[in-house]
Formats: structure tokens, C-alpha cells, sequence
């Protein structure tokens, strides 16, 4: 009987989903502001939406991309990777976009949103995160590329990424 073969050690050391390593840590932060973003708008709502609708509704938006990403980094599929990229992305616009409208127009914002004046009420998390949600995505889109490069698919040479030159090699 032969021994099963053992894996290469650089393969067996390398992590295998995004909710690894690092990704623990943002799936765990993405979820904690998915919780309290989506409950903080929820009662908001209901409680005294005609105080500053703009900001709750904003907060309630900020809720549902925190889910998303929390949702899409967990999954770790190159799908659901896809879909986290598109949410990340999403929330560093967002995060941009009513800072600054934050910043210029106080009236609109009598009560504060996860993202206005940048994340100042969560210490500039919601100004980070999406960067290193962005970046760690990044790693596994360049991982997923080297792997395709370096390591052909189980099956015939046809089905590789490398030129038949290079498998015979």
C-alpha cells in the first residue's frame, strides 16, 4: 500500500477562506457594526424619525452594507468576494461622501450617523475599515492569480492556465 502524499508545506500553511487570519478580525468588526448600526437606526426609526430622517435613513443604509460585507467575508467564495469588494467599496463612498456632506451642511444632520463627520463617534473606524476590508480582498484576488499560475488543475494539460511547454517542464 502506498502512503498518502503529504501536502506541499507552502499550500498547507496558507489560509483557505477570507474569514481567516486577519479576516476573523474584520468579519468580527464588520459584524459588530452591522449589529449596532442596523439596531442604532432601527430604534431611531421608530423612536423620532422626524427629528433628522436623513441621518437615520443613512444609518439604516450603513446597516445593511455592514451586513453585506459581514455576510460576503464570511461566505469567503470568490463570489462572495466579489459581492464584499462591491460592499467595501460601497462603504468608503459612503463613508466620503456624507463626511463631507456632514461637514458642509450641520442642518442636515442634527443627530449623527455611523459615517458622518467621517466615523468621529466610533474613533474613524467606519473611515478604515472599508480600506482594510479593501486591501485584504486584494490579497486574495492576488493569491487566487499565483495559485492558477503555479499549480495547474487536476486533469489534462488542456485544462491548465499554464502553456503545455511549461507542464512538461
Amino acid at each position: 500500500m502506498s502512503e498518502p502524499k503529504a501536502l506541499p508545506e507552502s499550500s498547507a500553511s496558507q489560509p483557505t477562506s477570507t474569514r481567516t487570519g486577519p479576516g476573523r478580525l474584520l468579519v468580527a468588526i464588520y459584524g459588530l457594526f452591522a449589529l449596532a448600526a442596523s439596531s442604532r437606526a432601527a430604534v431611531q426609526i421608530a423612536t423620532k424619525f422626524h427629528h433628522a430622517p436623513v441621518a437615520y435613513v443613512l444609518s439604516a443604509f450603513a446597516g445593511v452594507v455592514y451586513i453585506i460585507a459581514t455576510v460576503t467575508l464570511t461566505a469567503g467564495s470568490p463570489t462572495a468576494r466579489r459581492i464584499a469588494v462591491v460592499s467595501c467599496s460601497v462603504e468608503l463612498v459612503g463613508v466620503l461622501a456624507v463626511g463631507t456632506w456632514s461637514v458642509l451642511d450641520r442642518a442636515s444632520f442634527p443627530d449623527a450617523t455611523v459615517w458622518s463627520d467621517y466615523g468621529i463617534g466610533y474613533g474613524f473606524v467606519p473611515l478604515v475599515l472599508p480600506v482594510f476590508g479593501l486591501l485584504w480582498l486584494r490579497y486574495w484576488v492576488r493569491r487566487d492569480r499565483s495559485q492558477r499560475t503555479i499549480a495547474p488543475p487536476a486533469g489534462d494539460a488542456a485544462d491548465s492556465a499554464l502553456p503545455p511547454s511549461e507542464i512538461d517542464r
